[in-house]
Parts: structure tokens; C-alpha cells; sequence
């Protein structure tokens, strides 16, 4: 049976961890995502998990480890945040382009510099061209449901790459609250077994990883890249089925909050979206006809679900915890670009808010939504909350 646990969203992670029980998990600690392998670390030492814990001296090695792993066939994980994702990066692009079904949990926090230890996206955002499908998760029962479903659709044969699970940094992963827990046994048999069509170690079938790709079939094999994403995009929904089955938990690529007569509508990722869920509520007391949609995947990029929702509203206000100097910010160009064939366009506004982890209140997201209430909206202009000018 199902049990309720009262624990930080880090102790969270690990539980789902500890119930899919992957062979090998290589890790290097880093604030704020240390708890999580130090949490698993215990499992292993009390050999509750049969799993070999690979300690290492970088993040580098430690995705270097599990590219190792998984090409050998082994069910594999690790877990990072901010500057050890930074250092990772070169090997994040290779797990990838090997197809490698690792899953890791990435608990969000600013890149230096300068050096800042607090939430914000900038790290999932440097890697979001990496191959790596990502999820975005708002609270504690959200990071471990994701991370339980993220290992059956990496392991997917039509799939095979490797997922990350995003968590805010301190909010989520310090912060307590209780979640409902699954029974092991549950677990167990959702994500199933691992049997790799193409281990490294299997002599009677040799394959190679990492050779030299140059003109000949680079090009190629960054197509088949692609199309696995798509064929995660259609196996999502199925992954989301068969959770709910077990769970009687729905999810789908975009939460959906208060939309359906929204004339006014906020997008938010991750536990901003509690904040942003509670403003909601007291404008609606207002009478005005706001909502919420709040991305739990954002890559593959459910461009057709944003079209959906979006078409015909009045005004859409998208707040990104991440810049990208010189250029737009990274949701919003991607919602701004969705837009471009809906019969419909709504009036769009971009709002950067809590870099390095600075509190967002529901006066700023109030703040934004007024802007859209009042119809002053420019597509064109990125507006920051809560900055000091």
C-alpha cells in the first residue's frame, strides 16, 4: 500500500532511486543536489539497494562513469546540480548521442559567476540542446513520480536517451513535505527490467561506442537523434497512462490550472508555480479570468499542446528563471515561436524573475498578471521581476 512520508524533496528523489534500484550510480557531490546521493549512499552501505556506488573526484568522471555503465548494459543513474553539470557538459552530449538511457536528477541552481549557490534554471537551460529529455517538477510528489517514469521511457526501445529530472534547488530538494510513497513491489514492476539490445559487454553480438563520426555519418546520427524525440513525445502520453494506473496520479506535457475561460493565462515552470497557483486563486475571487500552465516537459517541446491552450486567450505572460544574454529568454522563445500559426495570436509578455535564488513573491507574479489585465503587453520587450534597477 501506498505510504505517506513527511521528508525533504532531496530524500524524495532517493526513495525513487532506491525503489528502481539501478545497478551502478556514479556521483560527485555538489550543493544543493548532495543530499540526494548521500541519502542513496546510506541505502547502499545498509544494503537495503544492491546497487555499486561509484564514488569519484569530478562530476566529469562521474558522467563519464555512467556512460561506461550504461554502455555496458547496466541500469544507471547519477545526479548534479549548477557548476557540476557545467563540468559534465562535454560527456552530457555523449551520453546522448549514444543513446544511453541514464537518468539523472538535476537540482536546479544559478551557474557562477559569481559563485551562487541558489535556485534558478540557468543549468538545465545550458544543457537544453544536449539530446537529454527534461522534466520540470513542482514539489516533492511531482520529483519522485517523474523520476520513476523517467527510467521507463528512457529504457524504451524506440527511445533510448537519457532523461533529467529538474527540482529547485533548496526549495524543493531542502524544503519538507510529505508526498505519497508507492510500494517497492509497484515500482518494481512498472519500470521492469533493462535488457539492452546493445550491451558493449555482450561478445556474442560486438558493437562499438565513440568512434570517429566525421562527415560521412555524423550528420545521420544526430537525425536518428531527433527522431528518437519524437518517439519519446508519442510515448509520453502512454508513460503517463500507465503511471496513472498505478498511482491514480494524471499527468501530461503542460499542468493545467484555471484555463479553460482564461482570458489571461501565466506559464511558469517548476515550484514558482505554487506561488503563481495561489495569485491565481485571489484574482479569480476578483472576478478576473486568469490561469495557470505550468510545463512538466519541456523537452521534447509539446509545441502542439502550448498551441492548443493558448490559442484565441487574450494576453500570455511567460516567466523564465533563466536568461539568455542577448537573446530572448529560453521559455518564452520557444512559447513566442509556437505562436507563430495559431489562428489567434494572444499578446505576450516575458518576465525574467529569482536569479540566484532570490524570493519571488505573489506580489511580482501579481505584478505580471496586472500588466496583462491592463493590456500592456510588448512582445518584443524582456521586463524583470524583483530586480533592483
Amino acid at each position: 500500500m501506498p505510504v505517506k512520508l513527511t521528508v525533504t524533496g532531496a530524500a524524495a528523489v532517493a526513495h525513487a532511486m532506491r525503489q528502481i534500484n539501478p545497478d551502478v550510480v556514479a556521483a560527485y557531490p555538489i550543493t544543493p543536489q548532495t543530499p540526494i546521493v548521500e541519502y542513496y549512499a546510506g541505502f547502499v552501505s545498509d544494503g537495503i539497494v544492491d546497487t555499486v556506488m561509484v564514488p569519484v573526484e569530478s562530476e566529469h568522471s562521474a558522467m563519464s562513469a555512467v556512460v561506461g555503465s550504461a554502455a555496458s548494459g547496466a541500469r544507471t543513474m547519477t545526479a548534479t546540480a549548477a557548476n557540476g553539470l557545467a563540468l559534465m557538459a562535454e560527456i552530457v552530449y555523449i551520453a546522448a548521442s549514444y543513446r544511453l538511457p541514464i537518468v539523472m536528477p538535476i537540482v536546479n541552481r544559478a551557474l557562477s559567476g559569481p559563485i551562487n549557490i541558489h535556485c534558478d534554471h540557468s543549468d538545465a537551460m545550458m544543457v537544453r540542446d544536449s539530446g537529454w529529455i527534461q522534466f520540470f517538477t513542482e514539489n516533492h510528489q511531482e520529483a519522485y513520480d517523474f523520476t520513476i517514469m523517467a527510467t521507463k521511457l528512457a529504457e524504451k526501445e524506440n527511445v533510448l536517451l537519457p532523461v533529467m529530472v529538474n527540482l529547485d534547488g533548496f526549495i524543493t530538494s531542502h524544503g519538507v513535505e510529505s508526498f505519497e510513497m508507492l510500494d517497492d513491489e509497484v515500482v518494481k514492476e512498472f519500470v521492469g527490467s533493462w535488457n539492452p539490445k546493445y550491451s558493449l559487454l555482450n561478445t556474442k553480438n560486438p558493437v562499438t561506442y565513440g568512434p570517429l563520426d566525421l562527415f560521412d555519418y555524423y550528420f545521420e546520427h544526430h537525425r536518428q537523434q531527433e527522431e528518437a524525440m519524437k518517439n519519446a513525445y508519442k510515448e509520453l502520453p502512454g508513460v503517463f497512462e500507465e503511471f496513472e494506473k498505478i498511482s491514480g496520479r494524471r499527468y501530461d506535457f503542460l499542468d493545467l490550472y484555471k484555463v479553460d475561460d482564461a482570458d489571461y493565462i501565466m506559464i511558469v515552470m517548476n515550484s514558482t508555480a505554487s506561488t503563481a497557483k495561489y495569485v491565481v486563486d485571489q484574482l479569480r475571487e476578483e472576478g478576473q479570468k486568469v490561469g495557470l500552465v505550468k510545463p512538466q516537459v519541456f523537452t521534447p517541446f509539446p509545441k502542439k499542446e502550448f498551441q492548443q491552450v493558448l490559442n484565441g486567450r487574450k494576453g500570455v505572460v511567460v516567466l523564465d528563471r533563466a536568461m539568455s544574454f542577448g537573446k530572448e529568454a529560453p521559455l518564452y522563445s520557444l512559447v513566442k515561436s509556437s505562436l507563430y500559426e495559431v489562428a489567434s495570436r494572444p499578446s505576450l509578455g516575458s518576465y525574467v524573475y529569482g536569479l540566484g535564488g532570490r524570493d519571488t513573491t505573489p506580489e511580482m507574479i501579481r505584478e505580471a498578471f496586472e500588466d496583462a489585465l491592463q493590456g500592456n503587453l510588448i512582445a518584443d520587450e524582456q521586463r524583470y521581476l524583483g530586480l533592483r534597477e
